[in-house]
């Protein structure tokens, strides 16, 4: 069995039957299918070659989730993020849960400190109802233009993160991203470069915060995911195997290096599966 903790609807050019084909290719049972609701001037207007915009809740709305759920209910597990910042957000969540079974909050994608104040009462509420929280984070890098950003960033960075998983012990929380991933290594190369390369230097804060908190879980997508782990595969497997028991399997994309990687490392089979799916399972049982 193999669960994809990180995808999305109509994503990369894949349609439902072309997504249902991508996962029987790639051996994958079943995908956490995640939103991303942003206002148009907070998201890189270049995504829209990637998820056609289809409402004011784009660029990933909860309607677009709720049509694969509806059309292949074995093989997704709905998510859905509100942007926290709406004073509606708790009331759409609460809503999405006991009316379509919404199981996670994800993914959740905009300017805003994830330590913010009405940020932290959502992750609560997600806390109580045993949704698991899977955020991105991303420093600002400048693109070369004006509007209708200068710079991409989310979240405000690591820190501002590990404040809000230590403020809510309850709630369970998946990073992802550059601006997560970066933090592996010791170096100082994480607001500088988005994909930092090389050897794994000591002292990075996501290990301490790791070991520090219990409710903090790592989101292998993308290729944030990917190439924090292959810049050393020495380091990656001791990191697999030391927190193989909060690291989840994920894509964010269609293609298999993950797996590719994943299974060239020479891990024993139970810390596989519980990368494959026996955590994915401990979060949102079936």
């Amino acid at each position: 069995m193999i669960i994809d903790c990180h995808n999305h609807p109509d994503w990369h050019g894949h349609n439902l039957d072309k997504f249902l084909a991508n996962m029987d290719r790639y051996g994958i049972t079943k995908t956490w299918l995640l939103t991303w609701e942003a206002p148009e001037n907070e998201y890189d207007p270049s995504y829209n070659h990637a998820s056609v915009r289809t409402g004011p809740d784009g660029p990933m709305p909860f309607t677009r989730v709720l049509s694969y759920i509806e059309r292949a209910p074995d093989r997704f597990v709905p998510g859905y993020a509100p942007d926290p910042r709406r004073p509606d957000a708790i009331d759409r969540l609460h809503a999405a849960i006991e009316i379509y079974g919404v199981r996670l909050y994800g993914e959740l994608k905009v300017r805003m400190m994830y330590d913010d104040l009405d940020a932290l009462r959502l992750y609560r509420f997600c806390g109580e109802k045993s949704l698991p929280v899977t955020v991105h984070i991303d420093y600002p890098f400048a693109h070369g233009r004006k509007y209708p950003r200068p710079d991409w960033w989310y979240g405000g960075g690591f820190d501002a993160f590990e404040r809000a998983v230590r403020a809510c012990p309850e709630t369970v929380f998946l990073g992802h991203a550059p601006g997560f991933w970066a933090h592996i290594s010791g170096d100082d190369q994480f607001d500088k470069v988005a994909y930092p390369d090389g050897k794994v230097a000591p002292g990075g804060k996501l290990l301490d915060a790791l070991r520090a908190n219990p409710n903090l879980y790592c989101d292998l997508s993308a290729g944030s995911g990917i190439r924090a782990m292959s810049r050393d595969p020495e380091f990656a497997r001791e990191f697999l195997i030391e927190f193989q028991d909060r690291v989840l399997y994920g894509r964010d994309y269609f293609d298999n290096q993950h797996q590719e990687f994943l299974n060239g490392l020479g891990l024993d089979r139970a810390v596989l599966d519980k990368i494959y799916f026996k955590n994915a399972l401990a979060l949102v049982p079936e």
